[in-house]
């Protein structure tokens, strides 16, 4: 089963369960580190300046949340250096830049059906 989220420009964006296990996580490890602080989630969602929803969002993992408002709470919580270990070993990539296959800059333009 598919997870499907419409974003504002209404064009569906499909999230795998691999990847919403991965948010579900990341939100779980927010909600710890708030609780570990013993921040209140009013405290949080007004020291990062979003609502009390939102940070809830944020917490459950939510695609839908912006990944700014996941900064700014971490931000909040003191782990903003997290943010900067996302795709820093990119193991995939060096491997194709070792194996010197020549990869796109851009990604080819989508031609609308």
């Amino acid at each position: 089963m598919q997870n499907i989220i419409y974003v504002m420009s209404k064009k569906k964006i499909v999230i795998l369960p691999k990847t919403k296990r991965i948010l579900t996580g990341m939100g779980e490890n927010i909600k710890l580190a708030r609780l570990r602080r013993k921040l209140s989630s009013e405290q949080v969602a007004e020291r990062a300046n979003i609502s009390r929803p939102t940070l809830i969002a944020i917490e459950k993992g939510s695609p839908g949340a912006s990944m700014g408002s996941y900064l700014i709470v971490l931000q909040v919580l003191g782990l903003e250096k997290d943010f900067l270990l996302v795709a820093k070993d990119d193991e995939l990539g060096r491997k194709l830049q070792d194996a010197e296959i020549s990869t796109r800059k851009r990604a080819p333009r989508r031609k609308d059906l």
